[in-house]
């Protein structure tokens, strides 16, 4: 390059040896151009149809954020892409997994995932994240904690928030589990924030429901509610492995002899426990045993579709609950009368059940 190109910077004089030098000219600020910011072309529904059905994960996310919105205007269009989508659903098995916070549920539903995609399945996992009572934001970290599932050609993980409501379950996962059928995922994983009732809410849109327990016994059963466990199909204490692996055993053993005398979740189904290492990936197959023969047993006795139908006229009451909640708070006349009524509850001046009944009576009047 010529000297008349290069210079050194002007504050190296003669005698010292530089690395580096500019071409003169370039110096010059070039002129950019405007950034023009592109819509994203709206998606007809036929699209949004075709999209999952050929299961394109961009429109399937797509279409789940639709579902998800609470816009009228997504919401209409939601509701007629599901009707023109339900001939293609229903042909999944649905599972359920719930356990208290450190007993290793994602890593559970990774070695899990895994273990079936390399079988031929294909995963959905709807992961529920609670939302912040505050901000109502939540971490969706679940494909971070997920992450070589996340990356199987044949899995799909999709976050959700749980919004707030009952047992940190998305009143929408239900739809989102529907979308997911449609493209063609036979197993559907829906994990729960583990707290509060969330196990209920789970229990009622699922078909095999596994609690994944801590290793151990003793403690780990005192803490245990009675009705959490006439819940579950199966109990899988995870981390049986090292120290733990006979702590495990102990533990499985003492949930089979009080399980023998609860009420079964299930009609026709025993529910036992079972042991498992998620790190290791010990017992996996053995979990998927039991809840294949648990569907080849359900099925037929007809407890498997009397389910399905149950929890299809459960869907409608909470859907016609959520609508009423809706129509009832956005009122205009209870708008304007709650606030002074809720100070007077508050206050001490006015009973709840006389408020209730006050604002009730202003909506159905008016």
């Amino acid at each position: 390059m010529s000297e008349e190109r290069t210079s050194r910077p002007e504050w190296v004089d003669d005698h010292n040896m530089f690395a580096t030098s500019y071409v003169k000219g370039n110096d010059r600020v070039q002129p950019t151009k405007e950034r023009r910011w592109v819509k994203r072309k709206e998606l007809s529904i036929e699209e949004y149809v075709a999209g999952v059905l050929n299961n394109n994960r961009t429109i399937l996310a797509q279409a789940i954020t639709l579902i998800e919105s609470n816009a009228a205007k997504h919401t209409e269009k939601a509701q007629r892409i599901l009707h023109e989508l339900l001939p293609y659903v229903g042909r999944s098995v649905r599972i359920g997994i719930t356990g208290v916070p450190g007993a290793g549920k994602s890593t559970f539903i990774e070695a899990f995932g895994q273990f079936l995609c390399d079988k031929g399945h294909r995963v959905a996992v709807l992961a529920i994240d609670p939302s912040s009572s505050l901000t109502g934001g939540s971490i969706l970290g679940d494909k971070t904690r997920m992450e070589y599932l996340a990356r199987h050609p044949r899995a799909f993980i999709r976050p959700s928030p749980s919004g707030g409501t009952l047992g940190g379950v998305h009143r929408k996962t239900r739809e989102t589990m529907l979308l997911c059928e449609a493209a063609g995922y036979d197993i559907i994983l829906v994990e729960t924030v583990g707290v509060g009732q969330s196990e209920v809410a789970v229990r009622g849109m699922v078909d095999f429901f596994l609690l994944l327990a801590l290793t151990g016994a003793g403690d780990e059963l005192q803490g245990m509610k009675k009705g959490m466990m006439e819940l579950v199909d199966a109990i899988v204490i995870n981390k049986a492995d090292g120290d733990n692996k006979q702590k495990a055993e102990l533990a499985k053993e003492e949930y089979n002899q009080i399980l023998h005398y609860l009420r079964h979740a299930t009609k026709g189904w025993e529910t036992k426990a079972y042991t498992c290492s998620s790190l290791y990936k010990e017992g996996i197959e053995q979990i998927w045993d039991v809840i294949e023969r648990f569907v080849r047993t359900t099925k037929q006795s007809g407890v498997f579709e009397e389910r399905r139908r149950e929890q299809m006229k459960d869907w409608l009451h909470a859907m016609i609950k959520d609508y009423l909640h809706i129509r009832f708070f956005h009122h205009p006349a209870v708008q304007q009368q709650l606030p002074n009524i809720e100070q007077q509850v508050m206050e001490g001046k006015q009973p709840v059940t006389m408020a209730a009944q006050q604002l009730i009576r202003l909506y159905e009047q008016t």
